[in-house]
């Protein structure tokens, strides 16, 4: 009997390339220093696979499917909920990620418990953490056990096939895995966290997720680019991408979703990380200006809008000289390119010369956004800060800003204006536009239009 010849291939970290030798760079998605090489068995010599028998569906009309109106598992988390598109959609595949520390495993735990209290049977399988030190995490965080009108089971496994047959056994409604980098196939001879063994471990839950109607969290680790460990497939095969941002040294959590299958994309939770996990923060516009210092200048509010919620940030900017004749420009929260075209257009537009200074700009509470409508509110931080002037104070200033210099109109002006109201602002500079299709009785705030930057500018900085 003749033995098998074992081969070798080198697989890229990031995309899945492979190739017979090393590369230093890929030549799929040009990253570098991303080979690694692993165990491979030709086609013809590798022994069949054995694979766990899932059920079989055969297809149906469109018309005949039956969809319940309470197809949805509420988690009892509304900033999470919302985040998802109204609740947990059975049979779905979320993968949770986020920077080490941030709470990606906390949360998880949070909702396992919350459902469990609602009469539901919740696996959690945990790959890097014993029953016993997961057991004393759920205390920590104050998790009722005893109280629980269903059953939360936790298990230490890395073994697929194992899993597997926990999921079969205890059928739960949600399945929890953390993390999907230390899970591995035992039918495959690479180690846990490569490419194969991510990419085949996914598309193993996410198939019996459908068939069964078990709905799998992954928490997936992320590299230093900020990106979900292991192939970007990984993303492609799952129904939601849930990400965890800002910084895990500060209090506030934002938590977004990238991609979702059954709810907007546009959608945004704010947490607050305390002794007791995760707590839902219900007004984030007055957390995110509790610390707004007063006369100060290079500070300017604006109303941005994450989905169908209105948020208020402070943006902040300072303008130095530059110190080594080279002048830097830095951003946090706030796009990189887009501040270097309304830079421009102060220049060309305004008169201003900031060709020899040092620009920062930030967004307060680490929030990032892309709201078009910031793009006037960040020409008046910098402009406040360049010339030492105090923005108009208890005044929200919207619109977007094109390379002509002219203020365009933004969406949903009178949401963005009626948030800017219950928090006490009294003036609201915004385009022209805007206010024409406004009722201006029905707001209590009094709105500045503008036509062009340098306008507003007068209006801001008087």
């Amino acid at each position: 009997m003749s033995r098998m010849k074992a081969k070798t291939v080198f697989s890229c970290q990031h995309c899945g390339y492979q190739s017979p030798k090393w590369l230093g760079r890929c030549p799929d998605c040009n990253s570098w220093n991303s080979f690694v090489e692993e165990d491979f068995l030709a086609p013809a010599q590798a022994k069949p696979r054995e694979r766990p028998a899932l059920y079989k569906e055969q297809p149906v009309l469109l018309k005949d499917v039956q969809v319940k109106d309470d197809a949805r598992l509420k988690t009892g988390i509304t900033e999470l909920d919302r985040v998802l598109g109204g609740g947990i959609v059975q049979g779905s595949v979320v993968l949770l990620g986020g920077d080490p520390g941030i709470g990606k495993s906390t949360i998880s735990l949070q909702i396992s418990n919350r459902l469990a209290d609602e009469g539901l049977t919740v696996l959690y399988v945990s790959g890097e953490e014993s029953v016993a030190q997961t057991k004393m995490r759920a205390k920590r965080l104050g998790g009722g056990l005893a109280k629980q009108k269903g059953s939360l089971y936790i298990v230490n496994q890395t073994d697929l096939s194992c899993i597997i047959e926990h999921i079969r056994t205890l059928k739960p409604a949600v399945v929890f895995i953390d993390s999907i980098q230390v899970l591995f196939d035992p039918a495959l001879s690479s180690s846990a966290g490569s490419v194969s063994q991510v990419r085949e471990c996914a598309g193993m839950l996410t198939q019996l997720a459908k068939t069964s109607g078990t709905a799998c969290f992954i928490i997936g680790h992320v590299t230093k680019e900020g990106t979900i460990a292991g192939p970007r497939v990984l993303e492609h095969i799952v129904d939601t991408v849930l990400y965890f941002e800002g910084d895990r040294f500060s209090a506030y959590r934002i938590l977004r979703a990238v991609k979702n299958r059954f709810g907007s994309t546009n959608e945004i939770g704010v947490f607050q990380m305390g002794q007791l996990g995760l707590q839902e923060v219900s007004n984030p516009s007055e957390i995110f200006l509790s610390e707004r210092p007063k006369d100060v200048s290079g500070s300017v509010v604006v109303s941005v809008l994450e989905g169908s919620r209105p948020l208020l940030v402070e943006i902040q900017s300072l303008v130095s000289r530059a110190g080594f004749g080279y002048a830097r420009r830095r951003t946090q929260g706030f796009d990189y390119n887009r501040l270097s075209l309304l830079i421009a257009v102060l220049e060309k537009r305004v008169g201003l010369h900031l060709e020899a200074d040092d620009i920062f700009v930030n967004v307060a509470g680490g929030i990032k956004i892309e709201d078009p409508a910031a793009d006037l509110a960040v020409a008046c931080a910098v402009h406040s800060a360049f010339g030492d002037k105090l923005v108009l104070a208890d005044t929200v200033i919207l619109g977007e800003v094109g390379l002509a210099g002219e203020i365009r109109s933004i969406s949903q002006a009178g949401v963005r204006i009626n948030e800017a109201q219950k928090l006490g602002f009294k003036r609201c500079i915004l385009p022209k536009n805007n206010c024409r299709n406004l009722e201006l009785n029905k707001h209590d705030i009094e709105l500045i239009p503008v036509v062009n930057v340098k306008e507003a500018l007068g209006f801001a900085c008087p």
